[in-house]
């Protein structure tokens, strides 16, 4: 985990573990809250625009009558 948080590419942590895959060493590894707070930090909000859903008269008599 140490080496992951210093920005080792988890590949090269396989081979010094002498691991076959990196999917082997992918079983080892949990990202701690800190890990999880720089990813979410590195991500950009969608650039949506929020509406509020509108239905028709007709969608709300067909539910009304349910």
């Amino acid at each position: 985990m140490h080496l992951l948080q210093a920005g080792v590419d988890l590949t090269v942590i396989a081979l010094w573990l002498g691991h076959e895959s990196p999917v082997t060493t992918h079983g080892y590894i949990e990202a701690d809250l800190t890990m999880k707070e720089r990813a979410l930090a590195a991500i950009a909000p969608p650039e949506t625009r929020g509406t509020r859903y509108r239905p028709t008269d007709a969608l709300l008599a067909f539910l009304q009558a349910l």
